[in-house]
């Protein structure tokens, strides 16, 4: 009975030991991961991030140390628990995935800043060739010129091109309505008495717009009269 209360004992301290240092491993893992998300990547290695990548594999060295005593513990115990063989499980592939994490993001890390320099040495050699080349720096800077203003005609032209495009559509549907009014004045010249009331609904508004002109004028008026 004691030996079963000491082994529960050590199973569990064991196991918060292993939650303890994969809770650092994550943490240790998103620092890492912001040095390969840098504006600007130094050419090698800083010594933050060489720290960090160390101290990375010493926690994944404890937690494989860690590990390895939780399965004794449980091949020592005559009748173990599926909960304890499962929390091992579990634990057992968090370790290989953080494993993972930090190899994939080395390899990034190592991509990024390979494209960096390489980027650099570029702009060097260019910077390099225009100090010697000074005619030749002048003739690149006027062809770089020729080629932006190009692009600004490009972007005109085609700005142009929809305004012409937009002025056609509202012709064709100017034209399209002038088409259709004149079909319903037709039509409705050819009914009976339509003509006399359009004329009449026509003199009703314009006699309408007279009578309100007169009224709106009349209060100006007074409003100018007695102000």
């Amino acid at each position: 009975m004691a030996a079963t209360t000491s082994s529960t004992q050590g199973w569990a301290q064991l196991r918060q030991q292993a939650r303890s240092l994969e809770t650092q491993t994550e943490m240790l893992l998103h620092t890492y991961a912001q040095f390969s998300n840098q504006t600007n990547i130094p050419p090698k290695p800083t010594e933050e991030e060489r720290h960090t990548e160390t101290r990375l594999r010493e926690l994944l060295e404890k937690r494989e140390s860690v590990i390895s005593n939780l399965t004794r513990l449980l091949t020592s115990d005559p009748s173990p628990s599926a909960l304890k063989q499962n929390n091992l499980s579990l634990l057992r592939d968090k370790l290989s995935d953080h494993r993972r994490d930090l190899s994939r993001l080395r390899s990034t890390l190592e991509t990024a800043r390979t494209r960096a320099n390489l980027l650099g040495s570029v702009r060097d050699d260019i910077s390099a060739y225009r100090a010697a080349n000074p005619e030749q720096g002048e003739a690149d800077y006027m062809l770089d010129e020729r080629g932006r203003l190009d692009r600004s005609h490009d972007v005109a032209d085609s700005v142009l091109s929809q305004a012409y495009a937009v002025q056609d559509s509202f012709a064709s549907q100017r034209e399209r309505l002038a088409h259709i009014n004149r079909r319903i004045t037709l039509a409705a010249s050819q009914v009976p008495g339509i003509n006399t009331l359009i004329t009449r609904i026509s003199a009703r508004k314009r006699r309408d717009g007279i009578i309100m002109g007169s009224f709106i004028a009349f209060c100006f008026l007074m409003f100018w009269f007695f102000s």
